[in-house]
């Protein structure tokens, strides 16, 4: 078992993942390339090493991206989705170059996806789901035009999506899951609307995903996963209660699933690493300050220093 963070090999992983386009993998990925480039981006950002990757080729791709409708697609030849949106502005705000793209038609085809409830589909053809009303907050906030759609509307579909055990589901009836419920509190948290959450139960209901092994599953009866390092502790984060949970068998959880060889972190110790996996669980430890890390913001999942120079932030003197 690994007992620190093997930043180097982490830092190499991810500058190799556009190199191996000799592997079947690379291709059945296709599909998420912007959000691996998001994901890959932060990591490095994370461990001081933004630099790794060439800033000017990752915006020129990024914005090439950028269709008609105002939209990203993953890939060129893909259809745009409101999740690589989001990665778009992430990636695009944190290299410092959101000027490149259209912000207006962004803000279009956001507010183009929203229902008359108040809801978000994901893309043109139509599915409804949390992650999008908080991915549309979110695309929202950090372009500074929460006004372009009907936040209040938003929130009271979002509350429609509580339950009973104090979490959120996917949609109205869903049962609650730790990822739907980072995209819910941490909607809720953007538009003001914290207040509507029961912090006590839900806080319990999020501690109770830390398994024996020190790591966290998304719902009752699951194994642990790394990810659920962020999903789960970003909410706890939020709710100001992460001290509910065994911070050093976490990290210790979060440490074993590294590869010590070609670096990266995988779902738990001994499977495939991930660029997905290698950043939340790099969040993780930033949550639980670990360190040499950079700060994580609980709520946007970018650098907390990105956030302060756009001003949604404080800065700290």
């Amino acid at each position: 078992m690994e007992k620190e963070l093997l930043i180097p090999l982490h830092v190499k992983y991810i500058q190799c993942l556009d190199k191996r386009q000799d592997e079947l993998e690379y291709w059945l990925t296709e599909h998420l390339r912007l959000n691996g480039i998001y994901w890959g981006l932060t990591a490095l950002d994370l461990m001081n090493h933004i630099d790794a990757l060439p800033r000017e080729e990752v915006i020129s791709y990024v914005k090439s991206l950028q269709q008609n409708n105002g939209g990203f697609s993953a890939h060129t030849g893909h259809d745009t989705h409101i999740t690589c949106t989001l990665s778009a502005i992430q990636v695009l705000i944190t290299l410092d170059a959101l000027e490149v793209i259209d912000v207006d038609k962004v803000i279009s085809y956001i507010q183009s996806l929203q229902n008359q409830d108040g809801s978000f589909r994901g893309d043109a053809w139509g599915e409804v789901d949390s992650r999008f009303a908080y991915i549309a907050l979110c695309c929202c906030s950090l372009l500074k035009r929460l006004d372009a759609i009907d936040v209040e509307k938003t929130v009271e579909w979002i509350l429609k999506c509580k339950n009973y055990d104090g979490g959120f589901g996917s949609r109205p009836g869903s049962e609650s899951h730790s990822g739907q419920i980072f995209c819910c509190v941490s909607a809720l948290a953007i538009a003001d609307a914290l207040h509507h959450v029961d912090t006590d139960l839900l806080s319990w209901w999020l501690c109770e995903r830390q398994l024996k092994n020190g790591g966290l599953n998304g719902r009752p009866q699951k194994l642990e996963d790394v990810c659920y390092s962020w999903w789960v502790l970003s909410a706890l984060s939020t709710l100001g209660n992460t001290h509910w949970i065994d911070k050093d068998k976490l990290i210790r959880f979060i440490l074993s699933a590294q590869d010590p060889e070609k670096g990266g972190i995988s779902d738990r110790p001994g499977d495939m690493v991930d660029v997905f996996h290698t950043l939340f669980g790099l969040t993780g430890l930033s949550l639980l300050g670990y360190p040499g890390l950079k700060s994580v913001d609980p709520v946007y999942c970018m650098p907390t220093y990105v956030l302060q120079r756009i001003g949604l932030r404080p800065s700290v003197e």
